[in-house]
């Protein structure tokens, strides 16, 4: 059985900037994603491409690149017999 990811690209739409902090993360995947769990991915170095450092502490990443990154990251599942 072939894996789709899904489209979060709709994700953009509603976000007023075009980066995304690290402590947002949460409210800008509708909980999908906690901003612990991303830091702890992002230290090992598999977290998405683009993020920089604000005031030497805050994290932050291009909404495209953090919707890319979460895109690859997951896949269209349903229910038994169910086509997707």
């Amino acid at each position: 059985m072939k894996k789709t990811h899904p489209d979060l690209s709709n994700l953009k739409d509603k976000w007023p900037s075009p980066y995304v902090s690290r402590d947002k993360v949460g409210e800008f995947s509708g909980g999908i994603l906690h901003p612990r769990t991303l830091a702890n991915i992002d230290a090992s170095g598999a977290g998405p491409k683009g993020r920089i450092r604000v005031n030497g502490k805050k994290i932050a990443y291009p909404v495209d690149a953090l919707i890319e990154w979460l895109e690859a990251r997951s896949d269209m599942v349903g229910n038994k017999g169910e086509q997707l």
